[in-house]
Parts: structure tokens; C-alpha cells; sequence
């Protein structure tokens, strides 16, 4: 697995421009059942996946944590809202809340989460491959393909599906 994860940012990059012009080619004319193909190809994925073995997002990148997340896991740590968020967290260029650092704080050795049943809403829906109008986040897309080994599989086979 970690040569895949070491391998992974030259494949997306090798792959950028024609990925870029896809999902250009998509944004204009979607197929009716685009949904519907995203859910198949991601679940058929995710079957032979197992994000454990991996846990590259947990190591490279860190998620935006919204209100709702910060209010969830502060009550897990029975912690007030400001106190988690001047421990765990720092305010990034965008205004967002996000990890003060990664990899993650709440990842252990074993690449089991800590915090995984209160995990902030981007982690439970990372990559976004399942995603109504996947269409819609390219942009989100073309970076998460430089992370992930499966969403890297799921748009290769994307391409594949719809020509």
C-alpha cells in the first residue's frame, strides 16, 4: 500500500490535464444517471478497499471543521467549544477552522481514529466520490486524486464508464 500511496501524486499529476478536461467535458453535459454511475463505481471501489491500510487523508491532509463539528466532538471530550478549538485547532486563509497541524492529531499508529464516531462531517464523507452532482466538485476532486488510491480508481474508472 505505500508504494500506491507513494506512487499516487506523479499518477494524478500525469493524469491532471486529462482529468481536468473530463470533468470540463461533465460539467456540460452530465449524464442523466451520473448519480447513479458515482454510487456504483464507489461502492464497487470501496468494496475492495479498506481505508485502514491507507489513512493517506489522515496523514497529508487535514478537514475543515464546521460549527456542528466542533460543538459534537467538544462534547466528546467534555470540553467547552473554545477550549477544543484553541487546542486542537487554527482559523486557515479561507476562515475556516482546521487542524493546527497534520498529520492528524486524532489518527493513531494503528490508523485507527480516535474520534471516529464523532469524526467532522468531511471525514465521514471523504472522498466525495458518493456525492449527489459529483460533477459539481471537480476542483475538489482533482486534489483528492493526488490523496486517495480510491478516488483515484474511481475516476479512472469514471473515464472508463462514460466516454
Amino acid at each position: 500500500m505505500q508504494e500506491i500511496i507513494n506512487n499516487l501524486p506523479k499518477q494524478a499529476k500525469d493524469k491532471h490535464n486529462e482529468n481536468k478536461k473530463f470533468f470540463a467535458k461533465l460539467k456540460k453535459k452530465a449524464p442523466k444517471n451520473m448519480d447513479y454511475i458515482m454510487q456504483e463505481l464507489h461502492d464497487q471501489e470501496f468494496k475492495n478497499t479498506d481505508c485502514l491500510e491507507c489513512a493517506n487523508c489522515c496523514k497529508t491532509t487535514g478537514p475543515l471543521f464546521t460549527d456542528k463539528d466542533i460543538d459534537r466532538i467538544s462534547k466528546f471530550f467534555r470540553m467547552k467549544p473554545q477550549q477544543f478549538i484553541n487546542q486542537y485547532l487554527r482559523i486557515d486563509e479561507e476562515q475556516d477552522y482546521v487542524l493546527q497541524a497534520v498529520p492528524c492529531t486524532f489518527l493513531g499508529a494503528d490508523n485507527y481514529c480516535s474520534i471516529y464516531e464523532v469524526r467532522p462531517k468531511a471525514c465521514r464523507e471523504f472522498p466525495h466520490t458518493d456525492r449527489k452532482k459529483f460533477q459539481q466538485i471537480s476542483n475538489l476532486t482533482l486534489k483528492n486524486v493526488a490523496i486517495c488510491p480510491a478516488a483515484f480508481n474511481i475516476v479512472e474508472a469514471m473515464k472508463k464508464r462514460i466516454k
